[in-house]
């Protein structure tokens, strides 16, 4: 069907531009809860004590797997409402993505997880607090490592050493996908302390499509320089 005052085929107006980029948040957030739920219910049910850390961090093994697929998903998605296929999207992305996303995902949880243990019991381990403020700095950089190393993951097929240099490589290398990634960041420690891990939760399509708007730069110059 087309409109023939202006030309526009139906499904591809604005109004239904916007309407496509919710549904397919709405699905893509869905799936997101489907497939991180038990590893979620359990640390939801943990107690907030310094020893539990890593237990926490084993039941966050499953998001990223599940935060790949959510990016190929809203990367691979179609503005046309009548053409929305978010929920085959996801499970493709999830299964072309999930044993490469592990391979870099479980380390740098651990990692993660020495360096949150460590903080947890500062007072006790009576280091100087230059050794915190460091760690401190130590785990944004990890964590803005592991943005990258997500999205390029998520959208190409590179080998895993390959993947974690050039999530390193852009780290400095664009700068711009640097800052915009630690206000991403920033933004999702707030939703975290004024809310709740729950509401943060409820937010990952939205806080992934940020990602992925942040990153174009990124992706255009992986699929330039580094791709056939």
């Amino acid at each position: 069907m087309t409109d023939t005052t202006t030309g526009t085929r139906f499904g591809q107006g604005p109004l239904a531009r916007a309407c496509a980029l919710i549904y397919t948040l709405m699905v893509v957030e869905a799936l997101f809860l489907l497939t991180t739920v038990p590893g979620l219910v359990a640390l939801v049910l943990l107690d907030r004590d310094p020893a539990n850390v890593p237990l926490a961090g084993a039941c966050l093994i499953p998001v990223g797997p599940a935060l790949s697929a959510a990016l190929y998903a809203l990367h691979h998605r179609r503005p046309d409402l009548a053409d929305l296929h978010p929920m085959a999207m996801f499970w493709r992305g999830y299964r072309l993505n999930v044993r490469g996303a592990l391979k870099l995902w479980v380390p740098w949880l651990g990692w993660l997880t020495v360096i949150a243990t460590g903080l947890a019991h500062f007072g006790a381990a009576g280091v100087p607090t230059w050794w915190a403020v460091l760690s401190v700095v130590i785990a944004v950089a990890a964590i803005l490592w592991a943005a990258n190393a997500l999205v390029i993951v998520s959208l190409f097929e590179f080998r895993t050493r390959d993947v974690a240099r050039l999530a390193a490589y852009f780290l400095s290398g664009s700068f711009r996908v640097t800052l915009g990634n630690l206000s991403l960041l920033v933004v999702a420690g707030c939703v975290t302390l004024i809310g709740s891990e729950a509401l943060l939760t409820l937010l990952v399509s939205v806080l992934a499509g940020a990602l992925l708007l942040n990153s174009r730069s990124m992706i255009a110059e992986v699929r330039r320089r580094f791709t056939a």
